[in-house]
């Protein structure tokens, strides 16, 4: 059955400031899990702390709203225990790469089979305007007593030495090629960031839309030839010098697009499926536990049958 956006339209009440590039970014996932016609009942949006974690409010799924920083892990253990799930990470650069940095990084190592959506506002907007880890040094937004003095994190990059497997950048306010971008993270096998570029026009009067369209360009346009994806181990040769010129831009230009597609690595799941035959078939989060008195099965045992049994 096709499905509208609608569809994934929670009753919840909308509740972000006049202009934020947040609304952008909920049209564009809306309208992208309508394409995808995925199930709402087998769609998992995980919040973190912030504007960002609002979403899990306002699309319908079997959403949770995480700790301060854990929005990673938590999602993680929810798609390692029920791997049919589309899990999707929604949280701010503040919350993603601030305190939750360390699980940042994990997930690209583990490479498990989540999306994650990075709102992308070089501020902390939920909490009065401080410096987020991506605004860059020397820049004085409104809410800032001083200048900033800390040099900015560059997600995509970050990304790429953690082990993402699928990087991408968007714009808040470009819906329809943002929505594309969110698909194709979806569709991918792996860990899969997306990093938006979010005008916050009540705290960041410097990075504003304006800044923002006199920067920003779209790879795949101003350059046809460019090809981020890396199907062979021959790639690397011969792609990644171009890739990493895109990753490594943000300044006076800002690339938007895929800018890296790795599909020669497998992701966590199906490494699990050899150590443990029948994960996928049988995974954790559907199988029974019974307390039967007798020792702890080896945790490499328990995908033998569907029964977990506990002292």
């Amino acid at each position: 059955m096709a499905r509208s956006w609608l569809d994934y339209k929670s009753p919840a009440w909308v509740q972000w400031c006049p202009g934020c590039g947040d609304f952008g970014i909920l049209n564009s996932i809306y309208r992208a899990l309508a394409e995808l016609n995925l199930d709402p009942e087998k769609l998992v949006v995980v919040g973190g702390i912030g504007c960002s974690g609002r979403t899990t409010f306002y699309v319908k799924g079997s959403n949770a709203h995480a700790l301060h920083g854990r929005a990673i892990p938590l999602a993680t253990g929810i798609k390692l225990a029920r791997p049919e799930l589309t899990v999707i990470v929604s949280a701010g650069d503040g919350d993603l790469l601030g305190i939750g940095g360390g699980h940042f990084v994990a997930l690209g190592r583990r490479n498990v089979d989540i999306t994650v959506l990075l709102h992308n506002n070089a501020v902390y907007g939920l909490t009065k305007g401080q410096a987020a880890p991506t605004l860059p040094a020397w820049v004085q937004t409104k809410a800032l007593a001083h200048p900033n003095i800390h040099d900015n994190v560059n997600p995509v990059l970050l990304a790429f030495a953690s082990g993402y497997t699928f990087i991408a950048r968007g714009y808040a306010y470009h819906t329809n090629q943002l929505k594309e971008l969110i698909k194709a993270a979806i569709r991918h096998r792996g860990a899969a960031l997306v990093d938006i570029l979010q005008p916050c026009p009540t705290y960041n009067n410097i990075m504003t839309n304006k800044w923002y369209e006199e920067r920003i360009y779209y790879v795949d346009q101003e350059d046809p030839s460019y090809d981020p994806v890396i199907r062979t181990p021959e790639d690397y040769k011969t792609k990644m010098p171009k890739i990493m010129e895109k990753l490594m831009e943000f300044g006076d230009r800002i690339p938007l697009g895929i800018l890296y597609w790795n599909q020669t690595k497998e992701p966590l799941e199906d490494r699990l499926e050899k150590l443990m035959p029948g994960y996928k078939a049988a995974p954790p989060g559907t199988r029974r536990i019974s307390v039967k008195g007798k020792p702890f099965l080896h945790p490499f045992d328990v995908f033998k049958d569907r029964v977990i049994e506990v002292p």
